[in-house]
């Protein structure tokens, strides 16, 4: 009778515990849950998270920011929603945002503590949106933007007090909005800056592009760049902004020097000092006068006027019938 092979064996205990484990962490990994699935506990439930700290929720028709966001969270895409508002704190929670995209939203207000907790935050997309005004440091928690899009939007003015001190933000678009000149201390505030988008809007030619001309001469593009016009008050023709040159602008008003600042603020003060001064003078010569006057007439007894519409007892020394006349006789 063949003895029986190796395999049809029953293996014994101690093999039998050595392999056990092994088949148990061989299927770990699969049974394990996928991350980044809606429900993780840092992907909000509405969105579709993936790898690398990405949640996914454009076009979800979410009218607000989802809530759940957390610190894995480096990439949050909210592009073609129903996001009209941006309250205070809008995304805390998510402090290790790098990028945050909101393009297509008809976004209408952004709360100056909006972006709050975002000190991280890399590239901000708020493109295509109905954005008339931002308010007062409304960027100035970015200090690490790099990357900033208004475009196609309807800003008609930009202050340099909603974007603050962005050092290190590289690229700015402004085209498809409705701006016409840019403040002089904008572009101050932004040293990194060396790409700018401009095109699409009613430049005017005049004083308030020289900041913006003398930028754009300071950092020249290649052939293909876009061409930037404006249009002359009072006149239907179009100028390419590169063609002023700072010679152009000679008739503009300089600003004045801290010396005639400080000359203005000393000369204010003491200008109404002497006026005051003045007055003073003029009033006490005038009472001294009047007093002068009236010692004058009581040393020489000047005669007393004769009130208008004088009754009786007041009758004139030449009148015949007056009682003076009758006792002087």
């Amino acid at each position: 009778m063949p003895s029986p092979s190796f395999f049809s064996r029953r293996p014994p205990p101690l093999l039998l515990l050595l392999l056990s484990p092994w088949s148990v962490w061989a299927q770990a990994p699969a049974a394990a849950p996928a991350t980044g699935t809606p429900g993780a506990p840092d992907c909000p439930e509405a969105c579709a998270c993936g790898p690398g700290g990405q949640a996914n929720c454009s076009e979800r028709a979410l009218s607000a920011v989802p809530a759940g966001l957390g610190r894995r969270v480096r990439a949050l895409l909210l592009g073609r929603n129903h996001v009209r508002a941006l309250p205070p704190g809008a995304f805390a929670g998510a402090g290790a945002l790098r990028r945050l995209d909101l393009r297509e939203n008809g976004l209408r207000w952004v709360h100056a503590r909006a972006f709050w907790g975002l000190g991280a935050l890399q590239q901000l997309d708020l493109s295509a949106n109905q954005l008339e005004a931002l308010a007062p440091s409304t960027f100035a928690p970015l200090r690490a933007l790099r990357s900033l899009s208004l475009a196609n939007n309807r800003l008609a003015v930009l202050e340099p007090a909603a974007l603050g001190a962005l050092p290190l933000l590289r690229a700015l678009s402004l085209q498809d909005n409705a701006l016409s000149a840019l403040a002089p201390s904008l572009l101050a505030g932004l040293p990194a800056l060396n790409a700018l988008r401009l095109r699409g809007n009613p430049w005017a030619c005049g004083c308030s592009l020289r900041p913006l001309c003398a930028w754009l001469r300071g950092h020249p593009r290649p052939a293909p760049a876009e061409t930037l016009l404006c249009v002359s008050p009072g006149r239907p023709m179009l100028s390419p902004l590169t063609a002023f040159s700072d010679a152009a602008f000679s008739h503009c008003e300089q600003p004045l020097a801290p010396r005639d600042l400080a000359v203005i603020y000393a000369l204010g003060p003491v200008s109404f000092l002497s006026s005051l001064a003045a007055c003073l003078v003029l009033g006490f010569v005038w009472t001294a006068c009047r007093a002068r006057r009236r010692r004058c007439c009581a040393a020489v007894s000047c005669p007393r006027r004769r009130p208008l519409n004088s009754g009786v007892g007041w009758a004139s020394p030449a009148d015949p019938g007056s009682p003076a006349a009758a006792a002087q006789v």
